[in-house]
Parts: structure tokens; C-alpha cells; sequence
């Protein structure tokens, strides 16, 4: 079987024994083309599109026609090229419609609206707390939303499709978490099913860190990269993997929580019943109890300066690393060393040729990454640690979000090529349900 897969989706064309018929070859090159128009910076003329789908210059005419009757791709001057006539490219047309992003993070709720171009028009971060259960947090993403689409003039019918992510394992058929050890009260809640009842529009779940991995490797500095790691370290940790241009969930959606690998077997008991998680150790959580342990036992430190002790938190922590705090320092050199060695153990399994190390944690910078970058570069193989890059993400805390945008977007493209409106996605989606 031939395949081709691509991060908006799986698209699969079989070359068994009995041949394809026309219409459903011509179906998959279109998504494939506006993935290659979208994901290619800078954007791709229709020469180096047919160069790059191996077909006949009449073949893609026939398909960027229809794309442009569609409304959904426009054809523009190149803004690279410094001197003559620059040359005709083809881009995602951003006037098609909106698509909203929004994170449910540990301790932030983000919510991006942006353009099927995914240029941001309104953003806003809040505080957010997960572990206060779907409806109260459903109701306050809900409330999120709409506060933007009113600032950015829109109505939630403007919106073509939502992506959403949330800091836990999964199950992707389902459109439900399992055993999420940071998301008390949400085990198998429908919440995919809730969402597009409540918002009547197309919806996308997916993990945090996935999300974060999309993000980075669309519009950061994963870009051009076909195998890399996002590490999320933020209240936990969690980690979404790329391999050959595809997300890896595993087979039950559950893959990366890297911040569940065991580190120190006798160590402090972690959120999800374990002793001695990285995520109990070196997560931000791990490091603001880390410090408040410190202050409790009389150690000289800035942070004496913040009460009660329960009050310090990893920002805290951070900030007076930076000031020079030595204790401080400490901490975060030590979280950063005992990530670095589960990264390790990722750089060796896998050889992704970058890892981003992103969430709140990781805003911190070299004070948290250079103890990474050591511990990795100690403990993988010489072959695969000579060809990882170590970064910080470069979208920040937004990575997660955008990526959350992009597969808003992926969902509203794909849907239009195929001339399917966002109303009656909703109603196959309840029909589904329905039977289920």
C-alpha cells in the first residue's frame, strides 16, 4: 500500500488490485496540494507544485481551479524576491472564514480567533484551573470565546471550525480523556460530543503537547523539520512527538507522557499514583514545592522574602534565579539535569533531528536549558546526539494554542474542498452519536 500522510490528516491511497476511481484520486491530490500551498513558506507557484506532487502542469491547473472557484486559495506576487518581476504564487485565501484555537492548560485558559491564513486577530490568556471539572471549565472556555469573537466583531457562526487541547491522554475515536492524572472529575467525559453541541461548529481534540508539537513545527522553529520532540513543561509535563511529518499518538492515544517516566523509583509520589515521575520531580509544580520545602527549613534564600511559603511558585522561583539567587539556581539546574535525562532516553528511541522544550517552565531560558542540552548530550548515543538540536519554542506559551488553530484550520479547509458545510459536519457528528 502507498501512502501519504500529512499533519492535518491521513489520507491514504491503495494500489492494491483494482484501480482507483478517477474523481477519488483527483479528492486526494486537492488535499494534498492545499497542504503543500499552506505548509510551504513563502508560498508555492504552480510549477513547483507539480514538480513537487509529480503530475502534469494540466493536472494541477485542473486542481488550484477548483481550489480558487472554492474561494479557498488565491493566487498572489511573491514578497521574496528583492529585484524583478516577482513570480506568481499561490496562498491560502485568509477573507475564507475564522477558526478559533483555544488551550485548556493546568493553570491558563488561551484562546486564539484567527483567519483560514491562521494570522492571529484576537488572543487572550486567563487564569484556569483543571482540576475544577469539565463544566465549570467548559462554561469558562465557552465565556473565553465569546468574550474574543465580540472584541474581534464575530459571532460563533462566523467560525468555520474549533481546535482544542487539554493537558491529558486522548482517546481520539471517543473524543475523551482516560486516566488524565492532572484532570480530576474528567475521566471519559463526552467532551468532544459536549463542545459541538454547545458550539454547533466542527471540533478538533487533541492533547496539549501534541498541539504544542503542530504549533512549533507550522509556525516556530520546528519549521522544515519531519521528525522532532515538544516538550511541554509547564504545572506537569507532557511531550508530543513528530515522526516523518506525522504526530505519534500510540494505539490508544496516550504516547509522550514523558512526564510519567520514572526517574527516581523512591522519589515523591506523583499525581498519577506513582513515585518518582519526572513530573514530580522537574515540572512546575515540582519546583515551586521544591522551594517552599527550602524556605519551611530555614535555607537562605530571596524567596524567604514571600509568605507564607505556600505562596512561592515556579515564576517565583525564576525570577529570583535570575536575580542571582543560588538556591533558586539550584532548583532549576537540578529539574533541568533529571529532563534532560528523559529526553535523553526520547533522543535515543526515536533520533528526532530537534527537541522544543516549551510551556511555562520553559520561558525561564538557559538557567532551566543548559542543564537539558548537558544532560542530553552526556547521555544519548554519539549518533543520535550529534544530530538533535535542543531549542526553546519559539511561539512561547502559544504554542499549544496555534496549534489548536491549525487544525481549525485543517479541519475547515479539507471540509470546504470537499464542499461541506460546517452545519452539516455537526449534524453527521450527532447522528454518530446518536447510534453510538
Amino acid at each position: 500500500m502507498k501512502s501519504h500522510s500529512f499533519l492535518s490528516g491521513k489520507y491514504e491511497l491503495s494500489t492494491f488490485f483494482t484501480p482507483i476511481p478517477a474523481q477519488h484520486v483527483k479528492s486526494l491530490n486537492k488535499h494534498v496540494a492545499l497542504d503543500l500551498i499552506r505548509f510551504t513558506p513563502g508560498g508555492i507557484s504552480r510549477v513547483e507544485l507539480a514538480q513537487r506532487m509529480s503530475l502534469t502542469r494540466a493536472a494541477v491547473t485542473s486542481i488550484v481551479n477548483d481550489l480558487i472557484s472554492n474561494g479557498i486559495i488565491r493566487e498572489a506576487e511573491s514578497r521574496s524576491v528583492n529585484s524583478g518581476r516577482p513570480p506568481v504564487i499561490l496562498e491560502i485565501h485568509p477573507e475564507r472564514g475564522y477558526v478559533a484555537g483555544i488551550d485548556m492548560g493546568a493553570t491558563h485558559l488561551s484562546a486564539i480567533i484567527a483567519n483560514l491564513a491562521t494570522h492571529v486577530i484576537k488572543e487572550k490568556e486567563v487564569p484556569f484551573d483543571i482540576s475544577k471539572g469539565p463544566d465549570i471549565c467548559i462554561a469558562q472556555a465557552n465565556e473565553l470565546l465569546s468574550e474574543l469573537l465580540t472584541a474581534s466583531g464575530l459571532v460563533l457562526a462566523d467560525l468555520v471550525a474549533i481546535g482544542v487541547g487539554v493537558p491529558g491522554p486522548i482517546v481520539a475515536e471517543a473524543g475523551m480523556v482516560l486516566a488524565p492524572p492532572i484532570m480530576p472529575g474528567w475521566d471519559r467525559f463526552p467532551i468532544l460530543e459536549t463542545l459541538e453541541k454547545l458550539w454547533k461548529r466542527p471540533v478538533s481534540l487533541n492533547n496539549d503537547a501534541e498541539l504544542g508539537a503542530l504549533g512549533e513545527w507550522a509556525c516556530g522553529a520546528g519549521r522544515g523539520q519531519k521528525n522532532l520532540a515538544y516538550i511541554k513543561v509547564g504545572t506537569g509535563i507532557g511531550s508530543g512527538i513528530l515522526l516523518n511529518g506525522e504526530i505519534y499518538r500510540g494505539a490508544t492515544g496516550s504516547a509522550g507522557e514523558v512526564g510519567h517516566l520514572t526517574i527516581d523509583e523512591n522519589g515523591p509520589l506523583c499525581t498519577c499514583g506513582n513515585r518518582g515521575c519526572l513530573e514530580a520531580i522537574a515540572g512546575g509544580k515540582a519546583i515551586a514545592l521544591q522551594a517552599q520545602d527550602a524556605v519551611r527549613n530555614g535555607q537562605r534564600t530571596q524567596l524567604n522574602t514571600i509568605a507564607p511559603p505556600e505562596n512561592i511558585s515556579a515564576k517565583d522561583v525564576a525570577a529570583a534565579a535570575r536575580r542571582g539567587d543560588l538556591l533558586s539556581q539550584q532548583i532549576l539546574s537540578q529539574a533541568g539535569d533529571h529532563l534532560g535525562v528523559a529526553i535523553a532516553g526520547l533522543v535515543n528511541l526515536f533520533n528526532p533531528g530537534m527537541v522544543i522544550v516549551g510551556g511555562g517552565v520553559a520561558q525561564i531560558g538557559d538557567l532551566f536549558l543548559e542543564p537539558v542540552r548537558k544532560a542530553v548530550q552526556k547521555r544519548s548515543l554519539p549518533a543520535a546526539a550529534q544530530a538533535v538540536r535542543i531549542t526553546t519554542a519559539l511561539l512561547g506559551r502559544r504554542s499549544s494554542c496555534m496549534g489548536a488553530v491549525i487544525q481549525a484550520v485543517s479541519i475547515a479547509l479539507h471540509q470546504t474542498a470537499e464542499n461541506k458545510s460546517s452545519l452539516l459536519v455537526v449534524e453527521e457528528t450527532e447522528t454518530r452519536m446518536a447510534k453510538v
